[in-house]
């Protein structure tokens, strides 16, 4: 045996014969021998007794677990692997939560939510509903900006001091006080300007700029007015007019003690005081770049705009005067990605916030030059972010809510959860269903209080053709003349009121469902309108809305859905158990299931009736990967001004992976061994062979096949341990190296 090793055999009949091919997909066919067991393709007879007994038990199948999280009790002490939150204040913008994987912050986020405050840590509320208010907002411009403008003020009347916000559209400018009540404080009369192309204000006066359009050729026209009037009482101030230039676009900010204008392709730095337009400061190279937003931090001036797919902030570094250079090639101080344009810039607690197209970004400012480092998309929504409104640590972004309803999202500017990207979550959003996918597109507080009003445009994405009018009246009938069907819905554009006859504050915007009258007619009654915008017949057009934030009742529902728990893996469990945990004695909060295919199942509901209680998940049904949980909030019935406190929840699973077996059992290894029928089998040297064959399989970990021919039973199995015995043999069958080998291996 000296010069053959373990491939060899024998001269006289191959080694795969004697000793089995051992490998991952050799099974063994019994032929003269009758063998009891066979691993990989290598037979052996059992050499079971009682001091050496076949055993068969189950693996330990349990994936023991401890507390190394933040939340307490995430450990398996009782059998169950569980998963609890207490608080969601990091925000939305997760898929799974998988707590120790250390990915995208995961501790304390969620999935979704929608109307609910989730910024106070260790409980989450009902946000206060926001209910419609007697304005209705223009559309978009032909840039896709926004014709809204929102700026928080104060004035006096009659010697009463109110707080609100200014509002702005193409044709009105109205105060909105804390109590809803809104006020005109003027209105573009259409036969001598064009609209409002872009308002500011210094808190004492309104300043907008417009074309003249009487006398011939449109002329910018800059224009201020006294916060403290109406337009019941007087007329604006004309700060200066420019014969040769017509405007198309333009961006108003009071900053710095000085107005920043952008007018057509041109900045210019505009005095309070000013009655002629200054020099330009800065002429962008092509003529139909358009400036979209205005903002400043403490070294610097910043406007944002893009050309065609290229969008750009420029930067003007004042002078050791204060003023600003003028220049003949703009400083660049960030460039988007290709087709990412800038709609709103806003400086704020040392970051400027960009709401593009695509979403939310955040920039760090430098504070010694105002160069700008901006992060990734935080959130990307389905409508761009035209305006931001801030208020001690919180963002509010005119976004719409990240479903594509009308509403806002909120960001938590102390809680970043990575490099630039900070906590969200939505938050108030429009209660009306047929206005809810409107892009929202202006927002502010009212005055120093807590209050949001906000405004969703019109949807004038339909072509709209004029109407004449006759004698101030425009008539409009169903069937071949004009096309509309009785429920056909129309908006108007230059009326004096709504066909309801609810009056708004422009007197310019309104929707009607058409009658199942053959004609309605309408009047005209502002000044100076030759003929009204209406839409086409079969378009679904409406109005825009304007919202106010509620001062004491909570929005009537809301949910909070988590990210998928799979537990840091992808086995299958069953999720069997769930509690959530809050105050409920107002309003009530239900418990539901999600699936992976997001399906809902109602768990229970928790209510004044119903405490904190564990419930048993039936559904779905069968074992799952992963699952998430929604909780939907209602407030109370009674008392409007009253919710469900919602304080965090557990859910309990156990693995559902199939069982593995552990199997112990002895086999004979000797170099002539004898079967059942007395077929007598092997060679000198076969014991060792074998062993050291069984051996080398074993150190490659492979997945094997074992047989046992006793009860016709195949497994797939790995080796866990091989344990060799020398033995003297019993008798004298037996001689030479050999013993009994103790196997245990798992089926997998």
């Amino acid at each position: 045996m000296a010069g053959r090793d373990i491939t060899e055999g024998r001269a006289t009949r191959a080694i795969a014969v004697d000793v089995g091919v051992v490998s991952s997909d050799a099974i063994w066919q019994n032929t003269n021998e009758a063998y009891d067991v066979a691993i990989g393709g290598q037979p052996f007879f059992y050499a079971i007794n009682d001091q050496r007994p076949y055993i068969r038990q189950t693996a330990p199948f349990r994936k023991e677990q401890f507390d190394n999280g933040q939340e307490p009790g995430e450990q398996s002490l009782t059998g169950w692997w569980i998963r609890s939150q207490s608080s969601f204040h990091n925000g939305d913008g997760i898929i799974f939560y998988d707590t120790n994987t250390g990915e995208n912050n995961v501790d304390y986020r969620f999935a979704d939510s929608k109307g609910v405050n989730v910024w106070t840590k260790g409980e989450v509320t009902m946000l206060k509903e926001s209910t419609p208010l007697g304005f209705s907002p223009d559309g978009l411009d032909s840039n896709g900006r926004s014709n809204q403008y929102f700026d928080t003020i104060e004035w006096t009347s009659s010697g009463t001091r109110y707080e609100g916000v200014l509002y702005s559209d193409n044709y009105i400018l109205a105060k909105v006080d804390t109590a809803g009540t809104v006020i005109n404080f003027h209105q573009i009369d259409t036969a001598i300007d064009d609209q409002f192309y872009s308002v500011t204000t210094d808190g004492k006066y309104a300043y907008w700029i417009t074309n003249v359009v009487s006398g011939g050729g449109a002329k910018l026209t800059m224009y201020k007015k006294d916060l403290n009037l109406t337009s019941a009482t007087t007329t604006a101030t004309q700060m200066f007019q420019e014969n040769g230039i017509s405007v198309s676009n333009t961006v108003l900010q009071y900053t710095k003690e000085r107005i920043v204008a952008a007018i057509n392709n041109k900045i210019y730095e505009i005095a309070p005081t000013a009655t002629v337009l200054p020099t330009a400061v800065y002429t962008h190279p092509n003529t139909t770049h358009v400036f979209s937003s205005i903002a400043s931090s403490g070294p610097a001036i910043y406007v944002a705009g893009w050309n065609g797919l290229v969008s750009t902030i420029i930067k003007f570094t004042l002078n050791t005067s204060g003023v600003m250079p003028t220049l003949t090639s703009a400083i660049t101080a960030a460039e988007l990605p290709i087709g990412e344009q800038i709609y709103k810039i806003k400086y704020y607690l040392g970051y400027m916030l960009i709401g593009t197209n695509k979403g939310v970004r955040v920039a760090a400012v430098s504070d010694q030059d105002g160069s700008i480092n901006y992060g990734p998309l935080i959130v990307e929504t389905t409508q761009p972010v035209f305006d931001f409104a801030v208020r001690d640590k919180f963002v509010w972004c005119a976004s719409g809510t990240t479903d594509g309803y009308s509403g806002l999202i909120r960001m938590d500017l102390s809680t970043e959860v990575e490099d630039l990207v900070f906590a969200y979550a939505n938050d108030l959003y429009s209660p009306d269903e047929v206005t809810s996918q409107f892009p929202t597109t202006a927002l502010g507080f009212l005055g120093n209080t807590n209050r949001l009003l906000w405004v969703n445009a019109a949807n004038l994405s339909n072509t709209i053709v004029n109407k004449e009018l006759t004698s101030n009246v425009a008539t409009l009938t169903t069937g071949t003349a004009h096309g509309y069907e009785p429920g056909d819905i129309v908006f108007i554009s230059g009326v004096g009121s709504p066909f309801d006859g609810t009056p708004t504050i422009s007197g310019y915007k309104t929707i009607l469902e058409v009658p199942t009258e053959t004609t309605f007619t309408y009047a005209q009654t502002a000044g100076n309108v030759a003929s009204t915008a209406v839409s086409p017949p079969g378009a679904v057009i409406r109005a825009g809305t304007g919202y106010i934030e509620s001062a004491t009742d909570l929005i009537s529902t809301g949910y909070l859905t988590t990210g998928f728990i799979r537990y840091n893996t992808l086995e299958p469990k069953n999720f069997k158990r769930a509690i959530a945990r809050g105050d409920f004695s107002y309003g009530s909060l239900t418990l539901e299931i999600v699936d992976k295919n997001n399906t809902e199942y109602d768990l229970i509901t928790y209510d004044s009736s119903v405490p904190s209680t564990e419930v048993t998940t039936n559904v779905p049904a069968g074992a799952q990967e992963y699952v998430a949980y929604k909780f939907l909030f209602a407030r109370d019935a009674t008392d409007p001004t009253q919710g469900p406190i919602f304080k965090g929840y557990q859910a309990k699973a156990t693995i559902a992976t199939p069982r593995q077996r552990v199997l112990r059992f002895p086999v004979f290894n000797f170099d002539t061994e004898t079967d059942r029928y007395n077929v007598q089998t092997g060679y000198e040297g076969r014991a060792q062979d074998r062993l050291l064959a069984l051996e080398n399989v074993e150190e490659d970990g492979d997945v094997l096949t074992w047989q046992d021919f006793t009860t016709g039973e195949s497994r797939q199995v790995v080796i866990e341990e091989i344990s060799f015995t020398r033995e003297t043999p019993p008798d004298k069958r037996f001689s030479g190296f050999g013993g009994v080998i103790t196997m245990t291996i798992r089926t997998v």
